[in-house]
């Protein structure tokens, strides 16, 4: 039996989740989805969709799809699915796990890889992340399950952008993008949403062969984002800034988000030896602040790139393509973290260098 596909959907409180979830369970895609809830109830599933209010955990849908609560463990519940569609008790394509607003989403994505029968039956296709245009500059100073969100995320959309003025979107786009470059952001409104833009994304490869995103850490000007201090627009409600008054002047301010991100690029050569005794150390350290890394790498001894990424303390490496004649062959290198010390990344990995 090939792999189910698994796909995360968080985000804070009222981001709009359940709005998107709904759009996807009732478009016409034909695709019959699995879906597992932290909190099941009217307020989340409305009863229109389903066939019937029953106890049980769960919930055969009236378009095919299923819904489940989760009662008891995420691994439990994805064991008796696999189990119920191994037999043909149900029949689904895909998962898509929908976490509560104050969820971290690192515990649920690592289920699939700490765990061995998970393992074998289901792959990570991807983490989505839903961010309220009009209340994220306050959650995100506010609340860090908001950050770690952001920061474990492999696409995000940006929901209510109707709601705020274009320069606040624009400022909460370079903010996102400061936190976690390698997440393509896209505006929705009302969870209108490609299928294409939700599924099969493959954002999450740790367990299978590893794809080169090709635009991964392109030169977009994303640099720019290790320099954050950000001019604001009229509208600034940092609450750490309000205090300041104009005695400031005015808007330039700093957001001082715990979780960021920093590129590391080199065109010389990595030595492998020296590389993953540096890598299992910073992993060992700072593994629980270490939200998600990924490099293309050139390495010694290899005429093919070097494609790894991990979550927290899971990392994973495979050969990619030939570099191709007359590429420049540079490592390219992203962490996305909370608090991590920049400086003793940058020094360790130039040390890495042959």
């Amino acid at each position: 039996m090939s792999l189910i596909p698994v796909t995360i959907l968080t985000g804070f409180l009222g981001s709009g989740k359940t709005t998107l979830l709904k759009r996807i369970l009732t478009e016409a895609h034909g695709q019959k989805i699995a879906v597992i809830e932290n909190e099941f109830g009217e307020e989340n599933i409305d009863n229109e969709i389903l066939v019937n209010d029953t106890q049980e955990n769960i919930i055969q849908m009236n378009n095919g799809c299923i819904c489940c609560s989760i009662r008891e463990d995420l691994r439990e519940t994805l064991q008796l699915l696999a189990a119920k569609k191994r037999t043909g008790v149900l029949d689904f394509e895909r998962v898509v796990i929908e976490t509560t607003g104050l969820a971290d989403p690192g515990p649920v994505a690592q289920t699939f890889f700490m765990d061995e029968e998970i393992a074998e039956q289901y792959l990570l296709d991807s983490i989505l992340t839903l961010v309220d245009a009009k209340h994220a500059p306050q959650q995100l100073n506010d609340r860090q399950e908001a950050r770690r969100q952001v920061g474990f995320a492999d696409q995000i959309f940006i929901s209510k952008s109707d709601l705020v003025a274009e320069n606040e979107v624009q400022a909460l786009m370079h903010r996102l993008a400061h936190m976690n470059p390698r997440a393509p952001q896209k505006a929705v409104h009302f969870g209108e949403v490609a299928i294409a833009d939700v599924f099969d994304l493959r954002g999450f490869n740790l367990n299978a062969k590893l794809d080169i995103d090709p635009d991964f850490l392109k030169e977009d000007g994303h640099e720019a984002h290790e320099h954050h201090d950000h001019a604001h627009g009229e509208h600034c409600d940092h609450p750490s800034h309000a205090a300041q008054g104009d005695a400031q002047g005015g808007h330039h301010h700093h957001h001082d988000d715990d979780v960021k991100s920093f590129v590391f690029r080199s065109d010389k050569p990595f030595s492998p030896a020296k590389l993953e005794d540096f890598l299992g150390a910073v992993v060992n350290i700072y593994g629980p602040r270490l939200l998600r890394y990924k490099g293309v790498l050139n390495m010694e001894g290899t005429d093919r790139k070097v494609i790894f990424q991990g979550v927290h303390q899971l990392m994973g490496s495979d050969l990619g393509p030939v570099w191709a004649q007359g590429e420049t062959k540079t490592s390219k290198m992203v962490f996305i973290g909370i608090d991590l010390p920049k400086d003793i990344f940058m020094q360790g990995l130039e040390q890495c260098l042959v």
